[in-house]
């Protein structure tokens, strides 16, 4: 069997020793793990932000990676613990959304409610599923055990608005995903959407604060310096920028704000 590679991506930040609790179980029951961090500076309990980052880093690995995701504000509530088994790759963590924006895009097969105890740590804290819980699962996984053995099937998991888009009439509803550093409006649409536009050369746009007739780049410096624009970025979802501008702050825009597409 290949050596499979394990993510990790959490809110914990790395003062206190939530992630090397996490590895120290994945290593006692896998020794040889490979485990990459993909990063715990999650904004605290922001499912979408943790969603996105997941989506855009997990599609590099390897096939058969399995990649662990807690940002669980609900922990130890009715929440379930959830396996999603994808053609790519495994994703483990709450069924609260965090899984589902990278699972749809990789393609779900089956999901899996995580409840058999014996895969699990013999104490299960009620505030640290991440290691008692998803840690254990990530390892027993990775040392062979089928998907099934986890839990029964599952057909019904939360699909957060972050992840939804709405056809009406002659536009698209969507969400802001991300901004990042730059100020660059990371949008839930991507080439799909686009394509469903029938547009290959502008985007018009309404924000909560503008509507907007963007030329469809390739590159930010496609227009001139100060000017906005609509690019596919490297993650594949579609961004609304400005060349050497912050657009988020121009345009007074937010995560999670809506933003609609309008048919040419």
């Amino acid at each position: 069997m290949a050596q499979r590679i394990i993510t990790l991506i959490t809110d914990f930040g790395l003062r206190d020793s939530y992630v090397a609790e996490m590895k120290a179980v994945i290593l006692g029951i896998k020794p040889d793990a490979t485990i990459v961090d993909i990063t715990h500076e999650i904004e605290k309990f922001s499912i979408r932000t943790g969603a996105y980052v997941l989506a855009s880093a997990s599609r590099y690995f390897p096939i058969g990676t399995i990649h662990v995701a807690v940002i669980d504000p609900s922990v130890g509530t009715k929440r379930r613990p959830i396996l999603i088994q994808t053609s790519k790759s495994y994703f483990i963590g709450p069924d609260n959304g965090i899984l589902v924006l990278v699972a749809k895009n990789h393609g779900i097969e089956h999901v899996y409610e995580i409840s058999n105890r014996k895969l699990m740590l013999p104490r299960i804290s009620s505030t640290f599923h991440g290691r008692d819980v998803f840690a254990p699962a990530a390892a027993n996984l990775a040392n062979g055990v089928s998907p099934a053995t986890f839990g029964p099937e599952i057909h019904n998991i939360v699909m957060p608005e972050f992840t939804k888009i709405r056809r009406r009439k002659n536009m698209l509803v969507g969400e802001i995903l991300h901004i990042d550093g730059f100020g660059n409006i990371t949008t839930n649409f991507g080439e799909t959407e686009l394509n469903q536009l029938k547009t290959k050369t502008t985007v018009n746009v309404k924000l909560k604060n503008a509507r907007l007739r963007l030329k469809l780049c390739k590159a930010y410096a496609d227009v001139e310096p100060h000017e906005p624009l609509a690019v596919v970025g490297s993650h594949e979802f579609l961004e609304i920028s400005i060349n050497q501008g912050n657009a988020a702050e121009t345009f007074k825009i937010r995560e999670g704000d809506k933003i609609i597409l309008y048919y040419s």
